[in-house]
């Protein structure tokens, strides 16, 4: 349990929805970063059938990295300031309905997609997305709000980087100004970078952007709010089950929203229906 969820009395509501029913539950607060994979892998191991994260996609990244190769499910309850896998999954965002959600959950599987051995349920990617997870973690304030000053802030400097792809066996020389590896559709508030992207196909949608000048920021930043960033034909889309990437100088990359450095070689696979989730 992360985020604004420990200034809201969970216990409480939790018990409002569970106690009743009996249910077999713990509740523990997550202490640093890293924390809630520990929490995760122990909860699998002890037996519990569902774990479940309660924040937002960088929580929900740790409880799955914890649970892959068990035989727990991934519960969600949103409470972050993007819950992209959560909207994609359709889990309620209010937190009454999501719990009530919870009470009675439906199985299924999911892909996981990894990078540089990371792995990430929602999406990752190189160049300025992560770039602005970078800045917005130094921030000092999370939220809608500051992402989006940070963002236009950091537009008018960024510049893209030369990379050399392989995806699906074919190479291709270009610039990155944007190269998502989507296993979800959307990063999050409903912006959707690849919105025919499907967590039990076995593939990745990949979408780049190889420049953005101004009337192609309008396009794409409006394509992403209404869904159709494939047919403004403001950027380019492939589906793959790996690929390779090398750029020309260190890039930054990010998975699930969470930026994890610069390097210049990612490798990017596929773990194909390696989570369960209950939601």
């Amino acid at each position: 349990m992360a985020g604004p969820s420990r200034r809201l009395d969970m216990p409480a509501l939790i018990e409002r929805y569970f106690g009743a029913r009996e249910k077999d539950y713990q509740i523990r607060l997550t202490e640093y970063a890293g924390h809630a994979v520990e929490i995760a892998r122990a909860a699998a191991g002890e037996g519990y059938e569902v774990v479940v994260a309660v924040g937002g996609d960088g929580t929900v990244n740790e409880v799955g990295r914890g649970l892959l190769g068990t035989a727990a499910a991934m519960g969600i309850v949103p409470q972050g300031s993007g819950n992209g896998l959560a909207r994609h999954l359709k889990v309620p965002l209010g937190l009454p309905a999501a719990l009530r959600r919870l009470a009675a959950p439906t199985f299924s599987r999911m892909d996981v997609g990894v990078m540089n051995g990371h792995p990430f349920f929602c999406t990752a990617g190189l160049g300025f997305d992560a770039h602005v997870s970078q800045v917005f973690a130094q921030a000092g304030s999370r939220g809608l709000a500051t992402y989006l000053r940070v963002t236009l802030s950091e537009y008018r400097r960024y510049r893209p980087t030369s990379v050399h792809l392989v995806l699906n066996g074919e190479e291709r020389a270009t610039d990155c100004y944007v190269l998502a590896f989507a296993n979800a559709s959307q990063y999050g508030n409903n912006a959707y970078i690849a919105p025919r992207a499907d967590l039990r196909d076995g593939l990745l949608d990949v979408c780049l952007i190889d420049a953005l000048p101004v009337g192609r920021a309008f396009r794409v930043s409006l394509a992403m709010a209404l869904g159709n960033l494939p047919q403004s034909k403001a950027a380019e889309y492939f589906r793959v089950a790996e690929g390779r990437v090398t750029a020309d100088a260190p890039i930054g990359f990010h998975v699930d929203g969470d930026y994890l450095g610069h390097a210049t070689e990612f490798t990017v696979e596929m773990m194909p229906l390696a989570l369960a989730v209950a939601v």
